[in-house]
């Protein structure tokens, strides 16, 4: 029993894991890239993945509450996370370019 006990310790910590990276990914993503992908708004995204991430703190891996967190926490990545991947820039909040940019690429002073 110990070593079924050892698993599913370790299924957890696998859990809080996994729901802490696509909590940290929907936090660094931009607001209005949820918009542009047609899904939920980033806000809505943040409180669901921080409430799965909590439940998977507090209640041990056979109960029904971390069941909901992970199915909640899967939905984000196989669907939302794509999709805002897809947009020009992956949807991240960093800017790459250079102060000089403009809306159709880098200012040349004229020439």
């Amino acid at each position: 029993m110990q070593g079924f006990a050892d698993f599913l310790g370790l299924l957890n910590i696998a859990l809080m894991v996994f729901t802490g990276f696509a909590l940290v990914d929907a936090a660094v993503r931009r607001e209005d890239a949820y918009r542009a992908a047609d899904k939920k708004t980033k806000p809505f995204w943040l409180i669901i993945l921080g409430l799965a991430f909590v439940v998977s703190l507090v209640f041990p891996i056979m109960s029904f509450l971390p069941i909901i967190g992970l199915i909640a926490t899967i939905v984000y990545m196989v669907d939302v996370r794509p999709a805002l991947r897809g947009l020009p820039g992956g949807g991240r909040s960093s800017r790459r370019g250079s102060s000089s940019d403009g809306p159709y690429g880098p200012y040349n002073g004229g020439r």
